[in-house]
């Protein structure tokens, strides 16, 4: 069985400033192309049987610089709707709901009707994502990338090793970076994380 690859998108201007971002889609920054194009080396020795990304452009811009190819979109992999909290940092947030915690509380909706998401929702499609993972690694030689956004990936973690979507907050996951989830004794496990050539 082949091993399941993760690549957060590399750098933008609201990942560095630590705003939250979901629908709104950002370019990279010239470090974030930087970043994406010196992850190539730690992917192009593989062959994937399954190659996705989040529909996003900062994803689907990563692969793309990291040069992977035949890779198809995924909504699924979306990052956290954050709702009301688009575009606003935790400290921000802190002022008015001082005890508030992402991988508790969800996010309020938007005034704009985006609904925002509960950890359990993204638990869901990340177990959709699995599904899509595990029948891929079964029925095809090669290993599988993912191409999405930190919360997600975080979370999409926590659910392959059999543990909550909120324990995703035990994985801290850098901009630009690829991990790598394999089996030991029949068992997922972390095999590396974050890592940068």
């Amino acid at each position: 069985m082949g091993d399941l690859l993760l690549v957060r998108h590399s750098e933008t201007e609201w990942s560095v400033s630590g705003r939250h971002t979901s629908r709104t889609d950002l370019p990279l920054t010239p470090r974030g192309e930087e970043q994406a194009k010196a992850l190539a080396p730690l992917l192009s020795h593989r062959t994937y049987a399954l190659a996705l990304t989040s529909p996003l452009h900062r994803a689907t811009r990563t692969a793309e610089l990291a040069g992977l190819t035949g890779t198809t979109t995924d909504p699924d992999l979306h990052e956290w709707d954050y709702g009301g909290y688009e575009g606003i940092t935790t400290v921000e947030i802190h002022r008015t709901r001082p005890h508030w915690d992402l991988w508790l509380h969800g996010v309020p909706p938007a005034p704009d009707g985006a609904p925002g998401e509960s950890p359990a929702e993204v638990g869901l499609r990340a177990d959709r994502v699995l599904a899509r993972v595990d029948a891929a690694l079964q029925n095809a030689a090669g290993d599988v990338v993912l191409v999405a956004h930190g919360h997600f990936l975080r979370v999409l973690t926590a659910r392959r090793l059999g543990l909550t979507p909120a324990d995703g907050r035990l994985f801290q996951l850098a901009t630009g970076t690829v991990c790598r989830l394999s089996t030991e004794h029949g068992r997922p496990v972390i095999a590396e994380w974050n890592t940068r050539p």
